[in-house]
């Protein structure tokens, strides 16, 4: 399976000192909305991507929590992570929809896990794939739950 350039700078750089750092920094760049959450890329592979967000005054709402929307902006880093991991280089992705619950209230920096139960098939047609992610605070409660789905279909040629 042909891997993206996402998943293969990843490679290059995620074993490297201050190359997870370097790489979450270059995601920014390539998708500059996403730097409003100061996102830090720690895990990355087929199926599996974790990001963390700290708190800091740029995400809070007006009761100094962390705004819903910039842990929707960290669910979705999370998501097109794992995306970019799991999607073979043959094929592209598009997110289609989110459905998203606010559990508990976001008092610290977040940590969100896309993660699938099992890895899919890609053929010749087009198919949605859910991808769930899980938003956590430092001690590891639950603050955001959700299912962000993508649209996969073959690159055409």
């Amino acid at each position: 399976m042909s891997e993206t350039p996402t998943f293969a700078l990843w490679h290059r750089l995620a074993a490297k000192p201050g190359g997870k750092q370097l790489f979450s920094a270059a995601m920014c760049v390539r998708v500059p909305y996403f730097r409003t959450v100061l996102p830090s890329v720690r895990e990355l592979r087929p199926g599996h991507c974790e990001v963390t967000a700290p708190k800091w005054w740029g995400v809070y709402n007006h009761i100094r929590t962390f705004h819903a929307i910039a842990a929707c902006n960290l669910a979705e880093i999370a998501m097109g992570m794992l995306a970019e991991a799991t999607v073979p280089g043959t094929h592209r992705w598009l997110p289609k929809g989110m459905n998203v619950q606010y559990v508990a209230k976001a008092e610290t920096g977040l940590r969100a896990v896309a993660s699938l139960p099992e890895l899919p098939e890609f053929g010749d047609e087009g198919f949605e794939l859910p991808v769930p992610v899980t938003i956590s605070d430092t001690n590891g409660k639950p603050v955001v739950t959700g299912t962000i789905t993508i649209w996969v279909t073959p690159k055409k040629r």
